[in-house]
């Protein structure tokens, strides 16, 4: 027959084989969650970097595809004409259709 020492020992063996196993399980738990946290957040990071650099060609494009415009002294200067010797049309008046004879 087995004593109560030996019967304790063997209770607080298995509670303690219990415990560290559920202890470890937990912390299985929480190293994968705070891994998978980190790789999102490594990701989303990584994004915001790859848009930043896919902005910044899109604008380098941009620029490179509009000529560069240099104002030389020949092309800043007054037109011949001046813009108000323009011929004026008076569109305020209606005008009426003139009536169309009758064909026989």
């Amino acid at each position: 027959m087995v004593g109560k020492f030996e019967t304790n020992k063997d209770l607080v063996q298995e509670l303690t084989t219990s415990g560290a196993q559920r202890v470890g399980n937990i912390a299985a738990l929480i190293t994968g969650t705070v891994a998978g946290v980190a790789r999102e957040i490594g990701e989303f990071i990584t994004d915001a970097i790859e848009m930043k650099e896919a902005a910044a060609a899109a604008r380098r494009d941009a620029a490179a595809a509009e000529p560069a415009y240099d104002a030389t002294d020949d092309e800043v200067r007054a037109p011949e004409q001046p813009v108000t010797e323009a011929e004026i049309v008076d569109e305020t008046g209606v005008v009426s259709p003139k009536p169309v004879p009758e064909q026989h």
